[in-house]
């Protein structure tokens, strides 16, 4: 990497002091949220130039990097089909295609396969485009699907006649998610709030009843069935696995209601199976008028029970047309959890995840150590589980989940696979048998010899004593366990209570291949051990997060894994707060650090109620209105804390995000980046790269998204030495 001829960006103005709980606030750079106007406009396309200029003699690096990770990829490619009523559903894409081709065949004719939708159609012209909700109805003729076409994941609705090829397009905006009533002509959907993409509406639209092929909507518009007014809450809709009824869930961080309501009856109501109670949370399916409820009521790592549907009718339901949620939990019946029974009891070492519910079987996923294990229970005539089978897998660190397995009545389970060092693959259980068969494992071209690369579990004791779990992986005949031959790259996220996924990757090959050792810190706040692993790293004790992930690269680094002066970390979103905050605390600790769409305006954005989900994270971080929680959250704040790095060896930085970034607004890692550069003194480069025509995720298109990790690798790889 050159040094930059250019001279970085000045955005430094007047203080914009903001007052709260008698601490004032300063920011002089509030005005770059002007999104739009000529000068921040120019402003980031200065930033982006610095950067490109910064970054120019790595050019060759980056193209080999995009090629060679290219060379890994199966291009030509086609997903296990699923079947579906009358229909087997599959993905495929085409070498030079940057999106996928959805298609459908009649089952047990694949030479009669035909392609229902084409995102790279949709696209044509845009510069972005990601498919959302989707949706086929029970008749197999229609489908449902949402596109966002500027990374503000601000769905539209269109619905396609499979037929015809008739599309009605811009049925409704800002729809989340979406569900067909059993008549194949109602389709229910929620839609978020404009201002702060809070889904809090349902809607049902139906077409017309004398020829719904026509996609006719009636004289009416969609009706409103549904409103959550506590600003904490999204509500989403879906079925039941038997497709019996809806389920509309509104939820929090931490609290969940469902309502439900027959799928032949759709301009019936709904009935509340029971009231929200706050710090608890349930989800449901329906077999043999049992409605199975995974909670945490009494049950902080979740239970199974059941309850009969014909007790909680016996409840009080509400007109979906007109009521809201908070007038239905008024009328909420009192005792409803008291007629549920319990089934599978808490474990409370192995926290129980989700559960998939079939006519004679249900599969619990629960985590043991923090890893999954799939435990498949016959159902007998009552059905409650007996028997059970635990699936099972070999690596010391890998992902599996169920698959998509759409019929009630299966007699075989779908699963996946994968680990650090195992292509991701697609199995089916035989519940009878006991038996799994691979269906598919993921091709992985370019010469790639998974004997070459091993996996490690460890476990380390935090500063408080608390054991925390690292994955890593690394090229065997590459690594050593000496402490200086091997460059190390941390990745860390550590918050809403979410795993991080021991996946295959074949763009990281490029990263082993070069003798680098990848780590995944399993730090609290994640989800790996179940909700008190997510409680130890939130609110008043988020910075548990932070020192979790600085113990975890001393330990690697004390233990040989690593050379100490080539250590680098990344994390993106809530992780790119976590990168922040431990350059704060241990500049001297990493090499580089690579920030993805940044959360690190902590104060300023959680003091902005308009702001997209900020009231719903309250439960994460904490409300700064109360003084307590101000204090705690501004001590780690990355933005607010930036002074404690004057004068220190600040790492090499590259900060990304995107323009249309509607959950960390481009404005924050811009300011940091900004306000960092008045206190920087070492040469180290501090570079921000802003995708303009993406969001949250980055660009859309597959190849394009391989040129945005060959970048990032380039800037890792120059920083470590290894290029």
């Amino acid at each position: 990497m050159k040094k930059s001829a250019l001279t970085p960006p000045v955005a430094s103005k007047k203080p914009h002091p903001t007052l709260i709980h008698n601490t004032e606030l300063p920011d002089n750079y509030a005005w770059l949220r002007d999104k739009g106007s000529p000068e921040v406009t120019a402003y980031l396309e200065a930033e982006n130039a610095y950067t490109a200029d910064a970054m120019s003699g790595t050019e060759p690096l980056q193209t080999a990097l995009y090629e060679e990770i290219l060379s890994h990829i199966q291009e030509d490619d086609v997903s296990v089909p699923y079947r579906d009523g009358a229909w087997e559903y599959l993905t495929r894409t085409t070498k030079g295609s940057q999106y996928p081709r959805f298609s459908r065949y009649p089952t047990a004719q694949p030479e009669a396969e035909q392609v229902i939708l084409d995102i790279n159609a949709l696209a044509e012209g845009q510069p972005f485009m990601s498919i959302g909700a989707t949706g086929i109805s029970p008749d197999g003729k229609l489908l449902a699907y949402t596109t966002d076409n500027t990374g503000f994941r601000q769905y539209t609705l269109a619905i396609k006649n499979l037929e015809t090829g008739e599309t009605l397009t811009d049925t409704a905006q800002r729809v989340g998610s979406l569900a067909w009533a059993a008549d194949s002509a109602t389709l229910l959907y929620t839609t978020e709030d404009d201002q702060t993409k809070r889904q809090d509406r349902a809607f049902r639209l139906t077409l017309s009843s004398l020829n719904p092929s026509t996609l006719t909507p009636q004289q009416s518009p969609a009706v409103e069935i549904f409103h959550e007014p506590d600003e904490r809450f999204n509500i989403g809709i879906g079925r039941t696995r038997d497709r019996k009824y809806f389920l509309l869930e509104a939820g929090s961080h931490t609290t969940s209601e469902t309502h439900f309501l027959s799928t032949a009856t759709p301009n019936s109501t709904f009935t509340l199976i029971a009231p929200r109670v706050d710090d608890e949370e349930y989800s449901v399916d329906h077999r043999d008028g049992f409605f199975y409820i995974r909670t945490n009521w009494n049950a902080e790592q979740f239970r199974l029970m059941r309850a009969p549907v014909s007790a909680v009718l016996k409840g009080t339901s509400f007109n979906s047309s007109i009521n809201t949620a908070s007038e239905k939990g008024a009328l909420a019946p009192e005792g409803a959890r008291e007629s549920w029974q319990e089934i599978l009891p808490e474990n409370k070492e192995s926290p129980l995840e989700d559960f998939d519910l079939f006519q004679t079987f249900l599969v619990a996923s629960y985590r043991e150590r923090g890893l999954p294990v799939l435990r498949v229970f016959s159902l007998n005539d009552q059905g409650t589980p007996i028997t059970p089978n635990d699936i099972r897998f070999p690596d010391p660190a890998y992902t599996a989940y169920g698959d998509i397995n759409r019929d009630f009545n299966a007699t075989t389970f779908r699963y996946s696979y994968q680990s650090l060092v195992r292509p991701a693959s697609v199995f089916e259980y035989d519940v009878a048998t006991h038996q799994s068969t691979l269906l598919k494992q993921q091709a992985v071209p370019g010469g790639f010899d998974a004997s070459l690369y091993t996996s490690e579990r460890l476990w380390f004791k935090a500063p408080d004593g608390v054991e925390v779990p690292i994955s890593l992986v690394y090229r065997q005949d590459k690594f050593r366990l000496d402490g200086q031959s091997s460059p190390i790259y941390v990745y860390g996220y550590g918050s809403y209570g979410y795993a991080l996924p021991l996946g295959f990757s074949a763009s990281r090959l490029a990263l082993l291949d070069r003798g680098i050792v990848v780590a995944y810190a399993h730090i609290r706040g994640g989800g790996e051990l179940g909700d008190p692993w997510h409680d130890a790293g939130k609110m008043m004790q988020k910075r548990n997060t932070f020192t979790d992930f600085i113990a975890a690269t001393e330990h690697l680094i004390a233990h040989g894994y690593g050379d100490p002066t080539r250590v680098a970390i990344e994390g993106g979103s809530a992780g790119g707060l976590l990168m922040g905050a431990v350059t704060n605390m241990r500049p001297d600790l990493f090499t580089a650090v690579l920030s993805h769409v940044p959360f690190v305006d902590v104060m300023n954005t959680m003091l902005d109620a308009t702001l997209p989900l900020t009231v719903a994270e309250y439960e994460e971080w904490g409300n700064p209105n109360e003084p307590e929680a101000f204090a705690y959250m501004r001590s780690y704040s990355p933005y607010d804390n930036l002074e404690s790095l004057i004068n220190a060896p600040i790492p090499a930085m590259l900060v990304k995000t995107s323009l249309n970034d509607s959950q960390v607004m481009y404005w924050e890692p811009a300011k940091y980046v900004a306000k960092l550069r008045t206190l920087k003194t070492n040469p180290t480069p501090l570079l921000l790269h802003i995708n303009m025509d993406a969001g949250h995720g980055g660009a859309s298109g597959r190849y394009d998204y391989l040129k945005e990790i060959a970048f990032d690798y380039a800037f890792l790889l120059t920083q470590l030495g290894v290029a």
